[in-house]
């Protein structure tokens, strides 16, 4: 693996902080272009998408360190270190998902449109997130059978292993291009970021079926899967909410 992108002088650039950032940079690059046609206020959505970011890093690590606690109680300062990755997408999400919500209203800005217009593009940066763990080495999979045409050897152990990291950048890149043209067509507002939940939680409940890192825990299931189940079903609910409503409407 690559866990260090480059050194200069007294500076290390590693690979899985420089790729987070890179893939935050694209999604508020292409949401500052985008807001205006969702009629959105170019300078609201960036502030909007920092604080999602801060307090994102915030929850992610809070639930990576709530995960794996006898390390951290050993080693309580390394609950500051980044560098090398420790971040739990869920946690991430729940925590950046709140603050948004808050600010969002606090703004009188419309929490579905805004998310709608956000949707593809975090999941844009989170596939180029994912080849930032592909590099340094996390969240792989488990160990490829003898016949199986390719596997990575990851500082973890010397067998092959499924570069599960890359499945879920190019799942994660098709799900982008899927809601990017879904933006096109939208019907009603919550239509995207809800079919963005739906198609990432499923996404990810498949993939944790080939994790080597994420140990069982509910019924057979890693904690990432059971959220998965929640969040998809919680989705598809409103989901169908929001389409009956729509469809009563343009029948009237």
């Amino acid at each position: 693996m690559h866990p260090v992108l480059l050194r200069l002088g007294p500076l290390t650039v590693f690979s899985y902080g420089a790729l987070v950032a890179l893939g935050f940079a694209a999604a508020v690059f292409l949401i500052y272009r985008r807001a205006a046609s969702f009629g959105v206020n170019r300078d609201k959505a960036v502030d909007l998408f920092i604080i999602i970011l801060l307090s994102g890093v915030i929850g992610g690590r809070i639930l990576y360190v709530l995960f794996n606690p006898a390390y951290y109680m050993e080693r309580p300062l390394a609950i500051l270190n980044l560098s090398e990755g420790g971040l739990v997408w869920y946690g991430a999400f729940l925590a950046g998902l709140f603050a948004a919500a808050l600010y969002m209203r606090r703004k009188k800005m419309r929490f579905w449109n805004v998310m709608d217009m956000a949707s593809p593009y975090i999941a844009l940066g989170q596939a180029l997130g994912r080849l930032g763990c592909f590099l340094n080495g996390c969240c792989y999979g488990t160990v490829v059978p003898d016949n199986f045409p390719f596997g990575v050897v990851f500082a973890s152990g010397i067998a092959a292993r499924h570069p599960t990291q890359l499945y879920s950048s190019l799942a994660l890149i098709l799900i982008f291009i899927v809601l990017r043209l879904w933006q096109d067509i939208r019907r009603f507002e919550g239509e995207i970021f809800l079919g963005y939940l739906m198609l990432y939680s499923f996404k990810r409940f498949l993939i944790e079926f080939l994790r080597g890192d994420n140990p069982k825990a509910l019924a057979g299931l890693t904690v990432s899967q059971a959220l998965s189940v929640v969040i998809f079903f919680v989705a598809a609910a409103i989901f169908i909410r929001k389409a009956e409503i729509w469809r009563r409407n343009v029948s009237k």
